[in-house]
């Protein structure tokens, strides 16, 4: 039978053939056909039928999949826009976690079953940038946070700022507002300008009231927050201030397996403070190579490993970097990345996002490492890509929902350091802790337009938090810092870098050599040092 009358079978049951596929036809379209009817009889169709679906079919049985995020990545594959999507829906599609890893593996504990799953990635839009998509993301932004806070009870009865007017004077109302302004008046007074969709009102903050007073000061512009106040003379006199923050209620989740997940950043491969010698250490460790034997345990049981940006030292990130480097070729630099990345386990998952020195543009959010300059890290079969920021879940099964982890570089760190009074009189960019806290609390990775370069998108607003993670996982301060913060634990990864002179004439500190472990089962949190040191 010619391909076109096949093609016009499978038409008439509602299934779209791509050509790969006619080598398992073998002339008999109808038993074909009453072959994908059973496997979809109870799930969705995909809506075109390919060879590495026909592949993975056999694995189909107790899977849900989204066919339609799954025929997107195919299409943006074969525009050239997103190489690794779809390849990620293959193996998850394929069950990889179940399936050998190679011959070459020496060592490694198949036991335990690691997977992950991409929860979101940004793909780039690659459209011009007018004036009115600045206008179109401030009220994206608005839009999505105040979904947010209108869960909260202060806020149940909240109205918009032109039907202010109408009210009784001296009556308490509710708004949502984005604050265009910050004033301090000569009496020591605050008064905020809010914004929303409809009008602008003056917001008074009398410094008597110490609470609201304190709060107000950490208040930067562009953030969006509920306002409960008294209306009088066209103004709004404040009585309590609501962030979206993270709800009470968050489950704090614990994995059924004794298996642990390793965080770390900044490795600055290409330059000659690269710490090569300690990060191969690391590697033999993760191997089972040294050790005691309570510590090839742990080693064994490590399934994941999270590297949070700056993985190269890139090329002209700064004045004069070149004097800085050893490899001078971008290429290069992702090559020896990925030499060093293939001498670890492969059933170790290793999950890298993108920072500032890395061959990517600047601006937020980051795609995907990028394959012309990056490819030997893209033929590593354990290594997965994703953006900055990246959502990933790790380890979930039948019985058990998994980790949702949230990985940010944190290139808008330094600009809340100095900025915000609270963390800087606690010690700016070594609390790094204390500045994802102050994110949560806003739901927003860089809520004041002026913190990071941010790519406007008039559809979503990448940089909201709008899934609550489990691990709140960043790099760029090259610091360990760990918090606990409503049943998220926030990590702070060390490098694998010395100080800079740079660093060292400003004071910067760093944790070089050091790496995050967590305990997926207890959620304890331990810090490994493999410097030559404390080896």
């Amino acid at each position: 039978m010619e391909k076109s009358s096949l093609v016009s079978e499978f038409l008439k049951k509602d299934y779209l053939v791509c050509p790969d596929i006619f080598e398992f036809i073998n002339e008999n379209p109808s038993k074909f056909i009453d072959f994908l009817d059973q496997k979809f009889k109870e799930r969705e169709k995909p809506f075109v039928i390919n060879k590495d679906i026909l592949i993975s079919l056999n694995f189909l049985n107790d899977l849900k999949f989204n066919w339609g995020e799954f025929d997107k990545s195919r299409v943006l594959l074969e525009k050239g826009r997103d190489l690794v999507s779809y390849f990620n829906c293959l193996k998850l599609i394929n069950k990889k976690e179940d399936l050998d890893f190679g011959d070459n593996i020496n060592k490694g504990n198949f036991s335990i079953k690691p997977n992950v799953k991409i929860l979101k990635n940004y793909i780039k839009d690659e459209k011009k940038i007018e004036i009115q998509d600045f206008i179109g993301s401030f009220r994206v932004r608005y839009k999505n946070i105040r979904e947010l806070l209108q869960n909260r009870p202060e806020l149940f009865d909240v109205i918009s700022i032109n039907k202010i007017m109408n009210k009784k004077e001296k009556e308490t109302v509710s708004i949502i507002g984005m604050i265009s302004n910050k004033i301090l008046t000569k009496n020591n007074n605050f008064i905020m300008e809010a914004e929303d969709l409809t009008g602008v009102i003056k917001v008074i903050i009398d410094k008597k009231n110490s609470e609201l007073y304190n709060i107000c000061k950490d208040i930067m512009l562009d953030e969006v927050i509920g306002v409960v106040g008294s209306f009088s003379k066209g103004v709004l006199f404040c009585k309590n201030l609501i962030y979206a923050d993270i709800p009470m209620t968050k489950e704090l989740k614990k994995c059924p397996d004794e298996v642990y997940a390793i965080c770390t950043s900044d490795l600055h491969i290409g330059s000659k403070l690269f710490l090569k010698d300690e990060f191969l250490s690391f590697i033999n460790w993760l191997n089972g190579s040294v050790g005691n034997e309570k510590q090839k345990e742990i080693a064994e049981k490590v399934k994941y490993l999270f590297f949070c940006g700056d993985s190269v030292a890139g090329i002209g990130v700064y004045p004069n970097q070149e004097n800085q480097l050893v490899i001078k070729d971008i290429f290069e630099q992702y090559n020896e990345l990925a030499e060093l990345l293939s001498k670890i386990r492969k059933d170790i998952f290793i999950i890298m996002c993108p920072g500032n020195h890395d061959a990517v543009r600047l601006s937020e959010p980051q795609p995907i490492l990028d394959k012309e300059f990056a490819k030997p890290v893209y033929e590593l079969e354990n290594v997965i890509l994703v953006t900055n920021p990246g959502w990933i879940n790790i380890h979930s099964s039948d019985t058990f929902s998994g980790f949702d982890f949230l990985l940010y570089h944190g290139f808008s760190f330094p600009y809340f350091a100095t900025n915000i009074e609270s963390i800087r009189k606690e010690g700016g960019t070594a609390r790094g802790e204390l500045i994802k806290k102050y994110l949560l609390q806003r739901r927003h990775l860089a809520p004041s337009y002026s913190s990071s370069l941010y790519l406007p998108d008039t559809k979503k607003d990448h940089l909201i938090i709008d899934i609550l993670p489990d691990f709140f996982v960043t790099g760029h301060l090259h610091q360990i810092s760990n918090l606990d913060y409503r049943n998220i634990t926030l990590i702070g990864c060390g490098c694998w870098e010395s100080l800079t002179e740079y660093q060292e004439k400003v004071g910067s500190k760093a944790d070089p050599s050091k790496v995050t472990l967590i305990n997926l089962k207890t959620r304890e949190i331990k810090i490994l040092n493999f410097s030559k040191e404390a080896m």
